[in-house]
């Protein structure tokens, strides 16, 4: 049965097994480039302490929040504070990004340094009922410090995806007496880049994927209203549909988010080539009601498709629905205690 315990231990695990592939990654740099164990670990770690320090930084400008004043807007607020104070955190920063797409998502290195911001989008898109679970499923990922634990693990794939670009400067190929010892060097980085960056991005995706899953149960169990981040998320993933291409290639903040756009796009484009068989009323229109069976119905996927999610950053929405769903049964009948509230969380 999963808990905060076993999301702590999945943690450490995933923790665990990518520092030794960091460790192992560092050994096979320093032994191709020739370097010094000792000399090319403290080059990698203060690296880290610097990507980590600035990731904050990043991600604010990358998304183009700007912090609210007091009193801007008094409602964000208001839920805000009372779910800070109910999760038992210091009341995080709040931003707003000027943006018609309908997400949220918070960021920072601890729970107290921690920013919650909105897309202007989401804002106008969901009832009340609706935006205060999607702000308990932030303050579900500040109070599990979600961002601390992916902010420190994207180190790897990153530092990765910049050994890989040796393969391209490869072409150029560099001229001297040792040219060809240096394009062979540049080769093999490139390589080992490439794989330990496939590896590590497939242990982080997972991990995002768990962490979705404690933060939907978290909104559930905290409003006591799971329909409505179930309905929440229906209406966040047709609005991110369509979204357009530019915003797709936001590829490095998607862990960040409560809704992914590219996800949405490959969700919404499955529901629409079988919008004869969704289209219950037949008026060639597919609604929220019936998005939502369209959703619960996608529980029958190919293998394929559950090959394609080992690549994705988030559980697909309508697997977090019918994992809703079942949540909002169990407390129905009034069987649902503090302790179970991630029974339903998948691994």
């Amino acid at each position: 049965m999963a808990s905060i315990t076993t999301l702590k231990i999945n943690s450490y695990f995933f923790m665990g097994l990518l520092f030794l592939i960091f460790a192992l990654f560092i050994f096979a740099i320093g032994v191709i480039v020739g370097l010094d164990l000792v000399l090319t670990s403290i080059i990698f770690l203060l690296f880290t302490v610097f990507y980590v320090l600035i990731s904050p930084w990043i991600v604010k400008l990358s998304s183009r929040v700007r912090y609210l004043k007091k009193g801007e807007i008094p409602f964000l607020e208001e839920k805000v504070s009372k779910l800070a104070k109910e999760a038992e955190i210091p009341m995080p920063k709040l931003g707003l990004v000027e943006d018609s797409t309908p997400n949220a998502f918070v960021f920072g290195l601890t729970q107290g340094g921690s920013t919650l911001a909105v897309n202007r989008g989401i804002l106008t898109l969901l009832n009340d009922g609706e935006m205060e679970a999607v702000l308990a499923h932030e303050i579900g990922h500040i109070k599990n410090r979600d961002c601390m634990y992916m902010t420190i693990l994207s180190v790897l794939p990153t530092l990765a995806m910049w050994g890989m670009h040796m393969l391209f400067m490869a072409r150029f190929r560099p001229r001297g007496r040792d040219a060809g010892k240096v394009m062979l060097a540049m080769i093999l980085i490139g390589l080992v880049s490439a794989v330990v960056y496939f590896i590590s991005s497939l242990l982080i995706k997972r991990l995002s994927r768990i962490r979705e899953f404690y933060a939907d149960a978290y909104s559930a169990h905290i409003t006591s209203d799971p329909h409505s981040l179930a309905s929440a998320l229906t209406k966040i993933v047709y609005g991110l549909s369509l979204a357009p291409a530019e915003e797709k290639a936001k590829a490095n903040l998607r862990q960040f988010y409560i809704g992914d756009v590219q996800n949405a796009h490959r969700e919404i484009d499955r529901i629409k080539r079988n919008s004869s068989k969704y289209d219950l009323d037949g008026d060639g229109v597919i609604d929220e009601n019936e998005l939502e069976i369209a959703m619960s119905d996608e529980a029958n996927r190919s293998a394929w498709d559950k090959w394609g999610g080992l690549f994705s950053t988030h559980p697909p929405t309508f697997k977090r629905i019918l994992a809703l769903k079942d949540l909002e049964k169990d407390m129905d009948r009034g069987n649902v205690r503090q302790d179970d509230i991630y029974e339903k969380v998948e691994f």
